[in-house]
């Protein structure tokens, strides 16, 4: 079950590829990752086409007449590219030239550890965001809703449950729609009634309408509803529920749980693209270009044929330390943080808006309306 997909492509040593298997290997194995199995490593392939849900990057070693085939279409699809040099002093010999606006790493300096945490960056498992929304019905699946809330906070996820992680006198539904947006998976917990419910209904609707995938854990004898067609599929079965108590058996939950990261990293994959397409579509709109993804998603844009910046898309509520990590990965470029802002909190958008009034080293937009501020702006 592959869960990413990371490629080295260019002219890497035997030696640098060795190196680079064993440090992966050993990153990714306390997530309970395993290199070749859900993480996918293609060493030199002739062509990289990762699935468009699966979070994929690609190490580019440079050379000396290396051969550029296929880097056109890889950055065109948004696929991030981390181009590596031999040497700091052999950038701009071993570099093609299409990937010079993007930032590179030397391997003499930085060595096979940057390289495979940059790679890990770029498919968003350093750092990685855990967040779970929990949609049930209380009079129907109470205990097992609360079983799926520790078992999940166990492994590291942050799960929202609405008797847990709101206030008191916080405006509830206000609340629940931030914390929809924060996001990675919506998990439905599929019973009798729950399309039944006005508030359930609009969960699982507007968890589609931001992008965000559903895992569907079907109850035993409920078939699953045309309205949940594109969610992924987890049926019950008899022997899973305790019909005295509600509560879900170990091996079920265990297995919900694995079912979750492979759901979870296909939502990540799908809102980045997501995000991308429409900064880069607001980019072509005013006839500017994109020049490639690179480290942290960065995305390197020019605009008027001479004006150059970085976007960095968003997934899920931005905050100050997203803007912080913008300046800091932009290497003094000027800077932008993208972030679809449909669902959140009022009073959030009015802090982000503070801090861009405020904080001038990077901006803030609004991928619906980015065509517009990117025309506008007044680049150094």
């Amino acid at each position: 079950m592959v869960l990413y997909e990371l490629a080295i492509i260019g002219t890497p040593s035997d030696a640098q590829i060795d190196e680079l298997s064993a440090c992966v290997s050993q990153v990714v194995e306390p997530f309970g990752l395993r290199l070749g199995e859900e993480v996918a490593w293609s060493v030199r392939p002739e062509t990289f086409e990762p699935s468009q849900r699966t979070p994929a990057a690609v190490a580019f070693f440079g050379g000396v007449g290396v051969n550029e085939d296929g880097l056109d279409a890889l950055r065109r699809s948004g696929v991030p590219i981390l181009p590596v040099a031999s040497a700091e002093a052999r950038i701009a010999a071993e570099i093609p030239s299409q990937l010079r606006p993007l930032n590179c790493l030397a391997y003499a300096t930085h060595g096979p550890e940057r390289v495979v945490t940059g790679l890990l960056e770029c498919v968003g498992l350093l750092p990685r965001q855990r967040r779970v929304f929990l949609s049930y019905r209380r009079e129907e699946v109470r205990e097992a809703a609360l079983q799926l809330f520790d078992a999940l906070s166990a492994r590291i996820f942050e799960v929202f449950l609405d008797t847990h992680r709101i206030a008191p006198a916080e405006d509830f539904q206000a609340i629940l729609w931030h914390r929809l947006c924060d996001s990675d998976v919506l998990i439905m917990l599929d019973t009798p009634g729950y399309f039944e419910s006005r508030w359930t209904a609009a969960e699982y609707g507007r968890a589609l309408a931001k992008g965000i995938s559903v895992l569907r854990v079907g109850w035993p004898g409920v078939n699953a509803s045309p309205r949940a067609s594109t969610a992924s599929r987890f049926d019950l079965t008899a022997g899973d529920v305790d019909a005295a108590t509600g509560q879900l058996a170990d091996a079920a939950i265990k297995r919900i749980c694995t079912q979750l990261e492979f759901v979870r990293g296909e939502s990540h994959a799908v809102r980045r693209l997501n995000l991308f397409s429409k900064i880069r579509q607001a980019v072509e709109c005013i006839e500017g270009s994109v020049a490639g993804v690179g480290v942290h998603n960065a995305v390197y844009i020019t605009l008027r044929g001479e004006k150059q910046f970085v976007v960095f898309p968003s997934v899920g509520v931005p905050t100050s330390v997203t803007l912080n990590d913008a300046i800091n990965h932009a290497a003094g470029r000027s800077a932008a943080v993208a972030y679809d802002h449909i669902g959140l909190d009022k009073k959030w958008i009015e802090h982000l808006e503070w801090l861009g009034q405020n904080i001038q080293s990077a901006r803030w937009v609004r991928a619906t309306e980015a065509a517009w501020t990117f025309a506008g702006w007044e680049l150094p």
